[in-house]
């Protein structure tokens, strides 16, 4: 597979991300796109987020939600250093 990223393709991916209006399509749409195992992972990292956010320990995110402790590390990286998706999100989500 070709790890190189296409740009085009990643902006019709974030387009079509953006035209869902409810959360039932973006349900419909997630559970099309993504495995089971890519929505839980998915949806784990945004927890440990909100987590890292409310200063909880690597050791009660892990307990929590069951993230090891280099999800954790990883997403706490992206919430110090990465581009502030993970921010933006959890502000918009109070």
């Amino acid at each position: 597979m070709n790890k190189k990223p296409d740009k085009e393709a990643e902006a019709v991916f974030y387009d079509a991300v953006l035209s869902l209006q409810t959360r039932e399509e973006c349900e419909a749409f997630f559970e099309d796109v993504c495995t089971v195992n890519e929505l839980i992972a998915i949806s784990q990292r945004l927890a440990v987020a909100r987590q890292l956010r409310e200063g909880r320990t690597y050791l009660d995110i892990a307990e929590s939600t069951g993230a090891s402790t280099a999800t954790i590390s990883r997403v706490n990286r992206c919430l110090n250093y990465g581009k502030n998706g993970y921010n933006i999100v959890m502000d918009r989500l109070k």
